[in-house]
């Protein structure tokens, strides 16, 4: 029986799939998974597999692992991709696999490709085929399997991240398709140490990539064989560092922007915001973000922020790419440099759930417009405090709650930027408010 690894001597396939690992022994980094003592190494060299999602960023050997369980096992392979297949596909697998068991009680993977392009009634086609043994289910996603797959499969396979290649992981792989006369590239082309690892990390912890760029190099080798520094310029040229728009990526450094932003820490910042953009993130959306990091993570320690932001986004769409992007460089080094302050969003957060959980309370009297004659004689507004008529402009002791509230505190100012003097006034305006109905309590007795 031919080996499912077997490769012919003369192959058209790209150099990337030519060269996918035949055993353990040639797969690079991802030790945390296939180390002697792991989990999933004993479980593939067992050759007893066990339904799994593997979750990892493009070119990081998930196919190749699907593979290497089936091969180990001795299982009947077959894929799907999530991409182009539906259930009309699962249920062809499934009755594939069972006449396999029936023909020769060999078991069968079924490797779904992008699993979390599946929708949930397709996710839940599997379940009665994994649950009785019909198929190992092995499911690959770059999303995070906690938000793109179905509970009920996720509790019937085990998950293992794989992880992004470090340049020296994907520099083994690039010098095993040159040294290999089979299915690489010995004898067709070479190239220096240096040159070869400038192209591992502009693979950027994508394995296929890196054999890929590998290929176009050798195709674009001189006379002599050669790949020249002006070549792999020109390969390397407008490359593109990983930023899956609206992916795990997209999330993850956006969030680091965020709290650089919040750390006070403007070269992380600047250096998030660069990734984020040079990675085809549209700008507008940055734009959005900083505005509401102005509010959130700022607020009134400096007001100016919020303005600044707003400036940044105005900027971005009456200039656009590339002029405007430097508006939201200025914005997110501001914001980034200012104290900062969470009191508005936390006073914000306060007062909604207060209002979330309460009843509809009515409007005191005295704080309600009294545009008609009718509301003037049911006393709207009569016993209200014009606070420009007193003095320091304003009604000290006066109350702004609904009766059955009473007073409440949601803003706490910091002891920061602005909002050190807006704390300072604040609590001046308490103490005048304590003075007045202290005496009219006094009154009252």
């Amino acid at each position: 029986m031919k080996d499912l690894f077997d490769v012919p001597v003369a192959d058209s396939r790209p150099l990337a799939d030519r060269m996918r690992p035949r055993d353990l022994s040639e797969i690079t980094g991802q030790t945390h998974l296939l180390g002697d003592d792991k989990p999933l190494s004993r479980a593939i060299r067992s050759g007893r597999p066990h339904s799994m999602i593997l979750w990892g960023p493009p070119g990081t050997g998930k196919t190749t692992l699907a593979r290497l369980v089936a091969s180990h096992g001795k299982a009947h392979f077959l894929t799907v991709s999530a991409v182009l297949g539906g259930v009309k596909d699962i249920r062809e697998a499934v009755a594939e696999a069972r006449r396999v068991r029936q023909q020769t009680g060999r078991d069968t993977l079924l490797f779904v490709d992008e699993v979390h392009r599946f929708n949930k009634a397709q996710q839940d086609a599997f379940l009665p085929f994994v649950e009785d043994g019909t198929l190992i289910f092995v499911g690959a996603t770059t999303e995070n399997p906690s938000f793109e797959v179905n509970n009920a499969l996720l509790s019937r396979a085990r998950t293992y991240v794989l992880k992004r290649l470090q340049p020296e992981d994907i520099l083994v792989l690039l010098r095993r398709a040159l040294a290999d006369g089979e299915r690489g590239l010995a004898g067709r082309v070479a190239i220096d140490d240096v040159l070869l690892a400038r192209l591992a990390e502009a693979a950027d912890g994508d394995g296929r990539r890196g054999l890929n760029l590998l290929e176009i190099a050798a195709d674009l080798a001189d006379a002599q064989g050669r790949v020249t520094d002006e070549a792999l310029g020109e390969i390397l040229a407008g490359g593109v560092r990983h930023f899956d728009k609206g992916g795990d990526s997209f999330y993850e450094q956006i969030s680091a922007l965020h709290k650089s932003v919040r750390g006070s820490a403007p070269d992380a910042a600047l250096y998030w915001l660069c990734r984020m953009l040079d990675g085809g993130c549209d700008p507008l959306y940055i734009a959005r973000r900083l505005v509401r990091m102005a509010s959130e993570d700022i607020g009134n320690a400096d007001p100016r922020g919020l303005q600044l932001a707003l400036a940044a986004w105005d900027t971005q769409e009456r200039l656009g790419s590339p002029e405007g992007e430097l508006a939201l460089a200025q914005a997110t080094l501001y914001l980034a440099s200012m104290p900062k302050s969470n009191a508005v969003y936390t006073a914000f957060n306060a007062a909604m759930d207060e209002v979330r959980r309460g009843v509809s309370l009515e409007v005191p009297v005295h704080l309600r417009n009294a545009p008609s004659r009718l509301m003037k004689e049911l006393g709207y507004g009569r016993a209200y405090r014009y606070a420009h008529d007193e003095p320091d402009a304003y009604a000290a002791g006066e109350t702004y709650f609904p009766e059955e509230l009473g007073e409440r505190r949601y803003y706490h100012p910091v002891d920061r930027g602005l909002e050190q003097r807006i704390a300072e006034r604040l609590a001046h305006l308490r103490e005048l408010d304590m003075r007045v109905r202290s005496t009219e309590s006094g009154k009252g007795r």
